[in-house]
């Protein structure tokens, strides 16, 4: 009896999965003309469905979770049919990035070693009164920040590469009578959790064209 596989995948990603694993695994079966293309579509409807009734519904898998799903099927008289009894779903919940950085870095602690933070070097400051930093953990690059000061309020714009790749958009936090260079370090770290999440591609693009900014 067949078996569907997905194998270890991203759980927003399962049901894209499914319907690639299936109609791969049914290639020769179409093409030999025992089972239509439209009955494979069906089969991958119905059990998609099913799973996002047990995904997400029951279980409220969030997308950066990981799952694998096996389940068997018979092909018989053009039609496919799940075996529902050998459904299994494997679930891998994902830990938030700042949960894993804290515990690093309390287990790191506890071991006595030395934990580098973030730090912050001011490298220019650009005609319109802005300020651009530069970001570095362990010697390292990790992004960069431009901050602007409006009113009693900063907003840090940016891009960085650690803890993980992001852009920051429009942060905001109170200078509660700090300087700029002094809010903004104080707030480092919530800064770059901030961001929105992307490609590293994407990171380094921003990166190029604050840097830019500081040889202006």
């Amino acid at each position: 009896m067949p078996t569907l596989n997905t194998g270890l995948i991203i759980s927003g990603g399962y049901a894209d999965k499914v319907r690639k694993t299936l109609f791969a695994q049914m290639r020769s079966t179409i093409s030999e003309g025992k089972v239509s293309s439209q009955e494979v579509a069906r089969a991958v409807a119905e059990l998609n469905q099913k799973l996002y009734g047990i995904l997400v519904d029951k279980l409220k898998s969030e997308r950066g979770d990981v799952v694998r799903i096996r389940i068997d099927y018979q092909v018989e008289d053009g039609k496919i049919a799940w075996v529902w009894g050998t459904l299994r779903i494997e679930l891998f919940r994902r830990v938030p990035d700042e949960e894993v950085d804290r515990l690093v870095r309390e287990a790191l602690a506890e071991a006595g070693e030395k934990v580098e933070g973030f730090t912050l070097e001011k490298v220019a400051t650009t005609s319109l009164g802005d300020s651009l930093y530069r970001v570095r953990i362990g010697g390292g690059e990790a992004g960069m920040l431009l901050a602007s000061k409006v009113g009693e309020e900063a907003v840090v714009k940016g891009a960085a590469l650690q803890p993980k790749p992001a852009i920051i958009e429009g942060f905001r936090l109170e200078l509660q009578g700090r300087s700029l260079d002094q809010a903004v370090e104080a707030e480092l770290e919530r800064i770059l959790q901030s961001g929105r999440e992307t490609s590293r591609e994407e990171a380094e693009k921003a990166l190029s064209e604050l840097a830019r900014l500081a040889e202006a």
